[in-house]
């Protein structure tokens, strides 16, 4: 299955995978320098070594800014591997060129 049609089949599923606090970080504290908006994505890690990552997008109903907090659903490309990965720990983060937020996640 190609990349496009896993993010497409993700998103149409409006399921998400995991439900998680997100917390961008502001842009002071090295955060992006703009507001993610629905469709984005980006490397998801369970801790800040960046061994492995996975595809993440969170399930935006409107724009979000750095230095927001959300409550709100993530859908993964890999969703069993990064569900299994990311589900073990209480929190992940969330790369873009550098740490950009982190998401901690509802049980």
């Amino acid at each position: 299955m190609s990349r496009e049609t896993s993010y497409l089949n993700a998103l149409h599923s409006v399921t998400p995978d995991l439900t998680v606090d997100l917390y961008l970080y502001p842009v002071a504290a090295g955060g992006r320098t703009g507001p993610v908006r629905l469709g984005w994505g980006c490397q998801c890690a369970k801790d800040k070594s960046v061994d492995e990552g996975w595809n993440g997008y969170p399930l935006l109903e409107r724009a979000m800014m750095p230095g927001e907090r959300r409550r709100l659903g993530f859908v993964f490309l890999c969703r069993e591997e990064a569900v299994l990965a990311l589900g073990s720990n209480d929190r992940f983060y969330l790369w873009e060129e550098r740490w950009i937020g982190e998401a901690t996640l509802v049980r």
